[in-house]
C-alpha cells in the first residue's frame, strides 16, 4: 500500500515537472508578454559585457546589442524576464545542435553577478577555455536549474553550490572536474536531478553516504566518475534510503558485487531504470533485481556475470529493456535447474518484455520462454554458441518483433518457402547461420526491411528478382554464400541510395546500371563480365565500389569527375582492364584507397594523380605500367602508409623524394627496373623507425585493418611477397611493416640507414647488382623476421650482430660473394644450407667446417678412419717472443728482489736449506730400511 502511494506521488512530480517544462517553453515563445516589462539597466550591461567576451561566430547572440532597437535585453535570444518584475530569470545559451555543436567559445565574466533573479541558467556547450566554475555561481540564491554540460571546464567544483538551497537540477556533466568534498553538494536539499558524469571523485570513499542526503532526488547520473569500489558498512547502511529516487546511472566505473549489491537493492523502492554497465560486477545475477517491482530499464552491459538469468525477472511486470550482452552467461538459472522446473514463461522473463539483448554471452541454447514474450520488439543473441533448430512455431508469437540479430552463431533455420510471419521486420542480421541452400522466400513478405544481413548463410540459389522491389530496403548483404544467376537491368528510380554486398558469390553477367546508384557498392569475387562505361551516365553519390576479382574489361570510363565528388574506395584488382589510366581518375581527391592491381593497364601514372593528398594505399601493381617512379608521390601523396608499384616496367632510378612518405608502412617496387642506388634517407620513415609494440608471427595474425564508409566498412587487402611467396593480405595491415626493393637493376652499396628501421618486419633487396658488405650494425633492426639479400654481389664476412636477431625465420643470403665463418648462434645455423649457397668461401654450420675449427672434428674425422694432426695455428712468432719475454722477466724479477730485501733473501736460502735436510734424512732412513730388508 505504501509503495503504491510513494508510485503516485512520484507520478504526481513527473507530471508536475513536465507541466514547468512546458510553462517555461510558453514563456520563451511568448518573450513572457516583454511589451509590458523592461528589462533592468544593470542586468542589461551586465549581459553586454558576456557579450563582450563571446566568440560568436554564428551569430548566436546578434540579437543582443545597444542600439535602440536592441536595448530591450527581455527579447535577445535566450533570455527571458520575469512578467511582474522585469528581473532576468532565464538564460539559455546552450551551444549543442541536433548532430553537433557550434563550437563557441566564451569567458565566465562576474559581471554575471548582477543577474540575481536568475532561476534557470544553461550554458552547456560552450567552449570556456578550461577555466574553473566560478565560486560566485554560489550567489544566484533563487537558481532552480543550472546546467554546464560539456563546457570545457577544469578543476574542483565549487562548494559555493552548496549555497543553492533551491536548486532543482545540476548538471555539470562531461568536463574534466574533480569533487574533493562532496559534503558541500550534500546542502541542496530541494535537488531532484544530479548529472555529474566524468567528475572525478578523489578518494570519496562516503559518497554513498552524502548522496541520500538528497531526499527528493529523482535522477542521478554518475557515469564514469571513477567511483570508489568500497565504503564503510556504515555509508552503505545509513541513512541509504532515497524514496523518490527513479534512475539510476553507475555505468563505467569498475564497481565490483561485493560493494554494489549491499545497498542497491534498498536505496529505492521506485526505482524504474538502472544502468550498471561497464563495471566488474561477476557471479550470478543477484535475485534482488526482482524486487524492484517498477522497473522498467535494466543494463547489465559489460560484466563478468555468469550463470542465467533468475527467476525472480519474471515479477517485473513493468520492465520492457533488459541487457546483459557481453557477459559469461551460459545457462538458465545461477545453479543450472533443468529448463523444465523453470518459470512458466521460461527464463522468469516477464511477458512486458519488449527489447532483449543478450548478445556476446556463451549461451549453447535458445532460453526457453522467448518464443512466448508476445510484446517482444528488439531481440538480440549475436555472437553465442547457439546450435540449434528455429522452426516456424519458436517465431509465430512475435507479432511485435521489428528488430532480430542472431548473427554469428550456429542456428539452422528450418522454414517452409511458403510460411508468411506474423511480423513485419525493420532489420534482420543472421550472418553465419544457415538458412540455406534455398533462398529464404519468406523474406519477400517483410515490406518494411530496411536491413538485411544473411551472409555466410549456405545459400546455394538463383538470386530472386523480387529482392529489388522490396519498397525499404537499404542495406543488403548477402556476400559469402553461393548465389548464382543474373541481376536484371531494373530502372535506377526503383532503388534507394544505401549498401549493397554481394561479393564472393557466383554471379554472372553484365553488371546493371542500377546497382551503381547505391551508395556503397561491393561485387568483388563474382562472375561480373564487360566494360564499366556505362558509370558516366550515373549521379553523383557513390562512396565505395569494389568491383575486384571479376572478369570486367575494356577500358576505364574517362568521367570520375561526373562520378563522384566523395568516393573513398575504389577497388578494381584482379579483372581484365586495359589502356592508359584516365586523367579524370585524379578529379577523385577524396579517395583514400586505391586499388588497380593485375590488369593490363599501360603507360604512365597520369600526374593527375598527385591530387590524392589523402590517399592511404595505392596499388597498381602486377599492370604494364612504364616510364619513371614519379616524384610527385613522395611530395604530394604525404598520407601515404601503402605504396605498391611492384611487378610492372617502371625504370629510371628511385626518386629521393620517396624519403618523404613518413607514415609508410609498405613500400613494395619489386620487379621493375629501377636502377641506381638506394636512397640514404629512408630514416625519414618515421613509422618504420618506430618498433611495434608486437611482431608478426604468422599471416593468421595479422589484425583487421578496415576504412570506414558510410553504413559500411570495407577490409583492405593487398599482394605482398611474404617470406618467398606471393600472398594476399585481407586481414591486415596495421603491424606489416616492409621494404621490397628486389628483382630491379640496383646498385651500390646498402645504406647504413637502414639499421635506423627498428620496426620494419621484413627487407627484401634481392636479385639486384648491390656490392659491398652486409651493413655491421644490421642486429638493431630488432623486429625483423625476414631478410632477403641473395642473388646480388656482397662480399666481405657475415656481421656477428645478425645473429641477434630473435625474430628472424627467413633469411636468404644465396648467390653472393661471403666469405668467412657463420657467427654463431641458434638463429643463423637453423636455416636450410640452402640459404647460404653460392657463397664459396663461406664456412660454418650449417655449411662445411672452417679449415681450422676443433668444433666436434676429432671425433668425426677418427670415426671415418682419417689421421688427424692437433692444429696448432696458434703457435706462431709472436707466440715464442711472448713465451720468452715473460719467462726472462718474471726470473730477474725473483733474483733482483732476493739481492735487494735481506730479510726476504735470509727465509729464501732456510727455506732451501730446510728442504735440503728433509730430503737428506729421508733419503738415509729410507735406505737403512732398504738395507735391512736386504740383509734379512
Amino acid at each position: 500500500m505504501i509503495s503504491q502511494k510513494m508510485m503516485e506521488i512520484n507520478r504526481f512530480i513527473k507530471l508536475l515537472s513536465v507541466l514547468m517544462f512546458v510553462l517555461s517553453l510558453c514563456m520563451k515563445l511568448t518573450s513572457v508578454s516583454a511589451t509590458e516589462v523592461r528589462c533592468i539597466e544593470r542586468e542589461r550591461q551586465s549581459l553586454l559585457k558576456f557579450k563582450h567576451d563571446f566568440v560568436d561566430e554564428y551569430g548566436l547572440l546578434s540579437s543582443w546589442g545597444s542600439e535602440e532597437v536592441q536595448k530591450e535585453c527581455c527579447k535577445w535570444e535566450g533570455v527571458l524576464c520575469s512578467n511582474r518584475t522585469g528581473h532576468v530569470v532565464f538564460l539559455h545559451l546552450d551551444a549543442s545542435l541536433p548532430f553537433g555543436r557550434l563550437h563557441l567559445k566564451a569567458k565566465l565574466s562576474p559581471s554575471l553577478l548582477e543577474l540575481q533573479y536568475l532561476n534557470y541558467l544553461d550554458l552547456s556547450h560552450i567552449d570556456f577555455g578550461g577555466s574553473e566554475i566560478p565560486k560566485f555561481f554560489g550567489s544566484f540564491m533563487k537558481l532552480r536549474y543550472l546546467r554546464l554540460i560539456d563546457s570545457n571546464l577544469t578543476g574542483e567544483v565549487p562548494c559555493e553550490l552548496g549555497n543553492l538551497r533551491n536548486l532543482h537540477t545540476l548538471d555539470l556533466g562531461y568536463n574534466d572536474l574533480r569533487i574533493n568534498n562532496l559534503e558541500c553538494l550534500s546542502h541542496l536539499s530541494s535537488l531532484s536531478y544530479l548529472g555529474l558524469t566524468g567528475v572525478n571523485f578523489v578518494n570519496q570513499t562516503s559518497w554513498l553516504h552524502y548522496i541520500t542526503r538528497f531526499p527528493f532526488l529523482k535522477e542521478l547520473d554518475l557515469r564514469d566518475c571513477q567511483l570508489p569500489s568500497t565504503v564503510s558498512s556504515f555509508d552503505i547502511f545509513t541513512n541509504s534510503s532515497l524514496s523518490y529516487l527513479s534512475i539510476l546511472d553507475l555505468s563505467s566505473n569498475d564497481l565490483t558485487s561485493s560493494f554494489t549489491f549491499h545497498w542497491l537493492f534498498n536505496i529505492s523502492a521506485s526505482l524504474t531504470k538502472i544502468d550498471l554497465s561497464y563495471n566488474q560486477l561477476e557471479g550470478p545475477i543477484p535475485d534482488g533485481f526482482g524486487e524492484l517491482i517498477f522497473l522498467e530499464e535494466l543494463s547489465l552491459k559489460n560484466n563478468k556475470f555468469h550463470g542465467g538469468i533468475p527467476k525472480s525477472f519474471g515479477n517485473l511486470s513493468h520492465l520492457y529493456s533488459l541487457d546483459i550482452s557481453y557477459n559469461e552467461l551460459n545457462g538458465p538459472l545461477p545453479d543450472n535447474k533443468k529448463l523444465n522446473e523453470f518459470h512458466p514463461q521460461g527464463l522468469g522473463l516477464p511477458s512486458s518484455l519488449q527489447r532483449l539483448d543478450l548478445s556476446s554471452n556463451k549461451f549453447k541454447r535458445l532460453p526457453e520462454g522467448i518464443e512466448k514474450l508476445s510484446e517482444l520488439r528488439v531481440l538480440v543473441m549475436a555472437s553465442n554458441l547457439l546450435d540449434d533448430t528455429i522452426t516456424e512455431s519458436y517465431l509465430s508469437n512475435l507479432a511485435n518483433l521489428t528488430f532480430l540479430d542472431l548473427s554469428f552463431n550456429s542456428l539452422v533455420f528450418n522454414l517452409s518457402s511458403d510460411w508468411i510471419p506474423p511480423f513485419q521486420m525493420q532489420e534482420m542480421q543472421l550472418s553465419r547461420n544457415h538458412l540455406g541452400p534455398h533462398f529464404p522466400n519468406w523474406i519477400r513478405t517483410q515490406n518494411s526491411l530496411g536491413q538485411l544481413d544473411i551472409s555466410f548463410a549456405g545459400i546455394s540459389d538463383i538470386l530472386p528478382d523480387w529482392l529489388w522491389n522490396m519498397p525499404s530496403l537499404k542495406y543488403l548483404v548477402l556476400s559469402h554464400n553461393n548465389i548464382r544467376g543474373q541481376i536484371p537491368n531494373l530502372p535506377s528510380n526503383l532503388v534507394p541510395l544505401g549498401t549493397v554486398d554481394l561479393s564472393y558469390n557466383n554471379l554472372s553477367g553484365p553488371i546493371p546500371l542500377f546497382l551503381f546508384h547505391y551508395r556503397n557498392l561491393q561485387l568483388s569475387n563474382n562472375m561480373f563480365s564487360g566494360s564499366i562505361l556505362h558509370l558516366c551516365t550515373i549521379p553523383k553519390g557513390i562512396s565505395m565500389l569494389d568491383l575486384s576479382y571479376n572478369q570486367l574489361a575494356g577500358e576505364l570510363p574517362n568521367c570520375w569527375m561526373n562520378i563522384s565528388d566523395h568516393l573513398i574506395i575504389l577497388d578494381l584488382a584482379n579483372n581484365n582492364f586495359s589502356g592508359k589510366i584516365p586523367l579524370t581518375l585524379g578529379t577523385l581527391d577524396q579517395l583514400l584507397v586505391l586499388h588497380l592491381r593485375k590488369n593490363n593497364f599501360v603507360g604512365e601514372l597520369p600526374s593527375t594523380m598527385r591530387n590524392f593528398s589523402r590517399l592511404i594505399m595505392l596499388d597498381v601493381g602486377d599492370n604494364k605500367l612504364t616510364g619513371n617512379v614519379p616524384a610527385w608521390i613522395g611530395t604530394h601523396l604525404t598520407s601515404l602508409k601503402f605504396l605498391i608499384l611492384r611487378f610492372n616496367e617502371f625504370d629510371g632510378i628511385m626518386p629521393s623524394t620517396i624519403c618523404r612518405l613518413n607514415n609508410i608502412h609498405l613500400l613494395d617496387l619489386a620487379r621493375n627496373n629501377i636502377s641506381g642506388r638506394i636512397s640514404r634517407c629512408l630514416n625519414n620513415f618515421t613509422d618504420l623507425v618506430q618498433k611495434n609494440s608486437s611482431s608478426i608471427k604468422d599471416t593468421g595474425s595479422l589484425e583487421f585493418n578496415f576504412f570506414y564508409a558510410p553504413d559500411d566498412f570495407y577490409l583492405d587487402n593487398t599482394f605482398v611477397q611474404w617470406k618467398g611467396q606471393d600472398l594476399e593480405f585481407r586481414k591486415l595491415l596495421r603491424h606489416l611493416k616492409g621494404i621490397d626493393l628486389s628483382s630491379n637493376k640496383l646498385v651500390g652499396t646498402i645504406p647504413q640507414e637502414f639499421a635506423a628501421l627498428k620496426g620494419l618486419v621484413f627487407l627484401n633487396l634481392s636479385r639486384n647488382h648491390l656490392t659491398g658488405n652486409i651493413i655491421s650494425n644490421i642486429g638493431k633492426m630488432e623486429t625483423l623476421e625476414w631478410l632477403d639479400l641473395s642473388r646480388n654481389q656482397l662480399s666481405g664476412e657475415i656481421p656477428n650482430s645478425l645473429a641477434d636477431l630473435n625474430f628472424l625465420s627467413v633469411l636468404n643470403l644465396s648467390y653472393n660473394n661471403l666469405r668467412g665463418k657463420i657467427p654463431s648462434g641458434t638463429q643463423l645455423q637453423s636455416f636450410n644450407s640452402s640459404m647460404y649457397a653460392g657463397n664459396i668461401q663461406l664456412c660454418g654450420k650449417p655449411l662445411a667446417e672452417c679449415p681450422g675449427d676443433i668444433s666436434n672434428g676429432s671425433a668425426t674425422d677418427q670415426e671415418k678412419g682419417n689421421s688427424f694432426e692437433e692444429d696448432d695455428g696458434f703457435m706462431t712468432l709472436g707466440f715464442y717472443i711472448c713465451m720468452a719475454f715473460g719467462f726472462i722477466t718474471g726470473f730477474w724479477t725473483v733474483i733482483t728482489t732476493l739481492v735487494l730485501k735481506h730479510s726476504w733473501r735470509h727465509s729464501y736460502f732456510n727455506w732451501w736449506n730446510n728442504v735440503g735436510n728433509w730430503m737428506y734424512v729421508t733419503t738415509t732412513i729410507y735406505l737403512r730400511r732398504l738395507k735391512r730388508k736386504f740383509l734379512a
